[in-house]
């Protein structure tokens, strides 16, 4: 039996949750699990600590008495549904009540799997064990989803202009120019520590034909000659929500280094609040003169905005754009914060990182949080704010039609 546990990737590592009011079966469901090879089982008496063990302990599989003083399971099942906020987070209800209407209530309220007191401890071994694997594939299947996201993400740009003719491809971006630029959704940044929103990244949209990413539109524009045009409308249509936002929330922008040299802002008018607004400057873009780029970086901070270095860890540039631009924020990339919670070498990156932007009197942004667990892990590493679908995902803004 402890072999079959530990033939699975990870399970040497697993945490499990007990929560029982009775010491007796906590310790029994603790030897018995810690014999079956499993890494670390935390017990809890007091149901009013679980909301802490949950942050503390991030654990795979929670074992849940229903009937227990303080707060019951009932009311537990609720915290953990918030806690996992999508994720998949395996509940074994172990309970002496076998009343169906108890047994529907916990499922309703997310339990995945139920067993009677008294319990056979060769039969909470193999649940378990079952609810692990459950719980292995599906963060697999998520991994390997965001690796193949991000392989279409590549083949998508690269595919840019390889059937239709050059003339073709720049009516098609004259003509989004002309209906006025793509629409913007905005993707909250959040305080990782009390889940304040302290600002908001615009995201551009097309939703012109052919049906694609943005990625792959900016890209064609570049191609065509019309790429700062296409994203100075961008950032205009960004900016004019900026007075929808709660007056102590930023405003991120995405440019690209081509279009921070041009000139563009006198067409803004002088109403514009640059102090609540971030220029995202993209690490995916070689930067060949990086003089002219501190020059105009310089010109938006002396209107009061903000650099964000933007993919940090992804692109071309390394850490070259926050070595030589000196940015306010360091956005650290997806692909570095995904399955930080389990990935050791992820987790010291991110604590380097951390620390360097001390130093350098920056602030550090983890971007694509997906899980509880990444969001937690991120947060005791010391990376002060985040953004991701756990956190929200990019959607118009409250009360606007765009």
């Amino acid at each position: 039996m402890t072999a079959g546990l530990n033939r699975l990737p990870g399970f040497d590592d697993a945490r499990i949750l007990v929560v029982d009011d009775n010491i007796a079966n906590t310790s029994l469901l603790d030897q018995v699990l810690s014999r079956a090879g499993l890494g670390s089982v935390v017990t809890c008496n007091d149901s009013r600590e679980m909301t802490t063990l949950l942050l503390d302990g991030r654990p795979d599989v929670i074992l849940l008495d229903l009937h227990m003083p303080h707060v019951n399971g009932f009311e537990l099942l609720e915290v953990i549904t918030r806690h996992a906020a999508g994720e998949f987070l395996p509940v074994l209800v172990i309970t002496a009540d076998t009343g169906r209407e108890a047994v529907h209530r916990a499922l309703r309220l997310g339990a995945h799997d139920f067993l009677t007191k008294p319990f056979d401890v060769t039969e909470v071994t193999l649940r378990v064990g079952n609810l692990l694997r459950t719980r292995w594939a599906y963060l697999e299947l998520r991994r390997e989803r965001s690796r193949l996201q991000d392989h279409l993400d590549i083949l998508e740009v690269n595919s840019v202009g390889t059937e239709d003719s050059w003339d073709v491809r720049r009516a098609r971006i004259e003509n989004v120019l002309t209906l006025g630029g793509p629409r913007m959704v905005f993707q909250p940044v959040v305080d990782l520590r009390d889940g304040r929103t302290i600002g908001y990244e615009a995201l551009a949209r097309f939703d012109d034909e052919p049906i694609r990413g943005p990625n792959h539109w900016f890209a064609e524009a570049d191609e065509v000659g019309l790429g700062p045009e296409l994203e100075v409308q961008a950032v205009q249509t960004a900016l004019s929500h900026l007075p929808r936002l709660a007056p102590d929330q930023l405003l991120g922008i995405n440019l690209s280094p081509a279009t921070i040299l041009a000139d563009w802002r006198a067409g803004l008018g002088a109403d514009v609040p640059w102090e609540r607004v971030v220029v995202e400057l993209t690490e995916h873009f070689l930067i060949e003169d990086y003089r002219a780029i501190q020059l105009a970086v310089e010109s938006f901070r002396e209107l009061g905005a903000m650099l964000s270095v933007d993919d940090t860890g992804a692109g071309f540039a390394s850490l070259r754009h926050i070595l030589d631009l000196a940015p306010d924020y360091v956005k650290l990339d997806i692909t570095l914060c995904r399955g930080i919670d389990r990935d050791p070498a992820r987790r010291a990156l991110a604590s380097a990182l951390v620390s360097f932007t001390r130093e350098t009197n920056s602030v550090l942004v983890a971007e694509g949080i997906e899980t509880a667990t990444e969001r937690v892990t991120l947060s005791d590493l010391g990376v002060q704010y985040g953004q991701g679908y756990l956190l929200g995902r990019p959607a118009p803004l409250p009360g606007l039609r765009n």
